[in-house]
């Protein structure tokens, strides 16, 4: 039986446990530059003393109009790209992989952090772009992007991926979900497109098949590549549990390792969003034969070990409580009883790990 606390292995990268802190937007890049700074060194360096095995970054934009806010991250120049350097070398010193979610926005793009709609181009948002020049609601009409703009958009994802070896990440996830620009061309809802790129299945996600290949060209052999997909739209119509497993296995065969399912986000939905609502959709997808990541209103140590010990899960990523608790990974070990020694302590903090004693009810 496979436990949280069980090693992984994917490619030549091996992680200490099968806990994976997910994506989670920051909006903390001051200036509009995407240039992280010393709140991403402690936001994910404390979750990397934490334990978890797999850090990964908030969506970072492969190009300015790819950017949900002006305040969110970037990679796609070398300033960028240097100031995620320490942020990822101090993760490695705590035992942790960390990854990079690289992504672009697409419709959903021009956001403001503060509340729900657009900046406006006058107070530094932008005209975004998508496959059809169908708004999101309460967003502007997008531009659909030309033949040109597609082969552009590629270009973007192989450098940031190109700069993310640089900068020394063990990881790439590739954003395929929650309705950014990948997930738009995925969607019949969002994608009306009469080309290459739009129509049944095949043309649909001939974008998501094509960068996978081309960031698999600068993207080492021996680093695992991720991509993450909103498994259902929650409709009757759109993007489908089925059409989730189709993808999984084309994307087996074009160099991706593990699938980080999630759902929802294109269009509006009523989701009944109950504690470990999306954990059968990652079953189903693991169907395919791609590990998978599971996330979505987990929390507990003991939801988390359920989970896991009913199978069909790889990797569990734990995100807003883990914002209550950056040390979350240690705190299951030591709510589920595993002893200090088998648990990833900084080496300051083993001193007051032991010895252990039952836990309370109350901690």
């Amino acid at each position: 039986m496979t436990t949280l606390f069980d090693e992984l292995k994917l490619r030549d990268l091996t992680l200490r446990n099968r806990m994976v802190l997910p994506p989670m937007a920051q909006y903390m890049c001051r200036g509009q530059d995407g240039v992280v700074n010393t709140w991403h060194l402690v936001h994910y360096g404390a979750r990397a003393q934490g334990g978890f095995g797999l850090v990964l970054t908030e969506a970072t934009a492969v190009a300015p109009e790819g950017r949900i806010t002006p305040y969110c991250a970037g990679i796609w120049n070398d300033t960028q790209r240097d100031a995620w350097k320490p942020v990822v070398e101090f993760a490695h010193e705590q035992g942790a992989a960390i990854g990079i979610q690289l992504n672009h926005s697409g419709r959903k793009g021009s956001s403001s952090h503060l509340k729900n709609g657009a900046v406006d181009v006058a107070d530094g948002g932008w005209q975004t772009i998508a496959p059809s020049a169908i708004a999101y609601p309460g967003y502007p009409e997008p531009v659909e992007m030309t033949l040109d703009d597609i082969k552009r958009v590629k270009a973007d994802f192989v450098s940031a991926a190109r700069r993310a070896d640089e900068a020394g990440f063990d990881v790439v996830e590739l954003h395929a979900a929650h309705g950014y620009l990948l997930f738009e061309f995925l969607s019949p809802l969002s994608n009306k497109r009469t080309d290459e790129y739009g129509g049944g299945f095949d043309e649909r996600t001939r974008l998501l098949i094509e960068i996978c290949d081309e960031v698999r060209t600068v993207w080492p052999a021996n680093k695992p590549l991720l991509v993450r997909v909103s498994a259902t739209e929650w409709l009757d119509v759109g993007w489908t549990v089925g059409r989730t497993q189709k993808l999984a296995k084309l994307l087996k065969d074009h160099g991706v390792d593990m699938m980080d399912v999630s759902s929802g986000g294109n269009v509006p939905a009523n989701i009944d969003a109950q504690p470990g609502y999306q954990v059968w959709l990652a079953r189903k997808t693991a169907k395919a034969g791609l590990p998978v990541i599971t996330a979505g209103l987990i929390t507990s140590p003991k939801q988390a070990k359920r989970i896991m010990d009913e199978g069909g899960i790889d990797c569990i990523a734990i995100g807003r409580a883990a914002l209550r608790r950056p040390f979350w990974p240690l705190w299951a070990g030591y709510k589920l009883g595993v002893p200090a020694d088998q648990m990833p302590y900084p080496e300051p903090y083993i001193r007051g790990a032991f010895p252990e004693r039952k836990p309370s009810k109350s901690e």
